[in-house]
């Protein structure tokens, strides 16, 4: 497995594995006691509204997206849907 830094995330387009573009990294969550990551925050695109297609959003309203569900990262980061 290839290691990325973090700051080589941040701001980093997300798209979902059908090819919409979903919005922009924001920040990943941890569970500070484990270590594991948990989730990706994604600020969505203007014309994203998360609850259309189905995706879970913190209280901010940035799109919350489980770190399982990272299928690639390279120009983009492409998550299952």
């Amino acid at each position: 497995m290839v290691d990325i830094l973090a700051e080589n995330l941040s701001g980093k387009s997300v798209m979902g594995a059908d090819g919409t573009e979903l919005g922009e990294l924001y920040n990943i969550t941890m569970d500070l006691k484990t270590g594991a990551l948990n989730d990706l925050l994604v600020t969505p695109k203007e014309e994203i509204i998360p609850a259309e297609h189905g995706l879970d959003t913190d209280n901010r309203g940035r799109i919350r997206l489980p770190v399982g569900a990272v299928q690639a990262v390279k120009d983009y980061i492409v998550v299952a849907r």
